[in-house]
């Protein structure tokens, strides 16, 4: 059983550190990015940008939460009461970040997919970046903290 929260772990950490590096990607570089190009081509990249990532990341968002959920059950199944709470804490931080994506980023991300596949440039283009914008740092930070969290929890198991 230590070998399957060991491979639990491992997963849930790979899959968090892809978007994880996603997020922090979209602070440090796209955001700064964005704010500097014209509102057409600005809406024609973000809207290319997360038609892809719409498209692709769900399977590590999905892999991460499953195996953090598999990992935590695991854990204190096999007696690691410690190891299961920090792979808890870190899905719960994993669900605190869905919650934000798919209330604030997920619907701005389909006005500029939808945007930039017809040719069109919202009449709200920036206020809506910036939204989108303003939960990016702590969305960077909630996927660092799960990562830090699953590493953890590999460190408790081997305990």
């Amino acid at each position: 059983m230590t070998v399957l929260l060991d491979v639990l772990a491992t997963a849930a950490a790979l899959a968090t550190a892809v978007i994880f590096g996603t997020d922090t990607l979209g602070a440090l570089v796209m955001r700064p990015t964005y704010a500097a190009l014209d509102e057409a081509t600005m809406t024609r990249v973000v809207g290319l940008s997360h038609r892809y990532g719409n498209a692709r990341m769900p399977l590590p968002g999905i892999l991460s939460v499953v195996a953090g959920a598999a990992a935590t059950l695991t854990a204190f199944l096999t007696g690691r009461p410690a190891a299961g709470v920090a792979a808890g804490i870190a899905l719960l931080l994993l669900l605190v970040w869905l919650v934000l994506f798919n209330r604030i980023s997920l619907p701005i991300n389909k006005v500029f997919i939808e945007a930039a596949e017809a040719g069109r440039v919202p009449p709200d283009a920036r206020r809506l970046q910036e939204r989108w914008d303003s939960i990016i740092n702590l969305r960077a930070a909630l996927q660092g903290t799960a990562l830090l969290g699953f590493c953890l929890t590999l460190a408790l198991a081997a305990a």
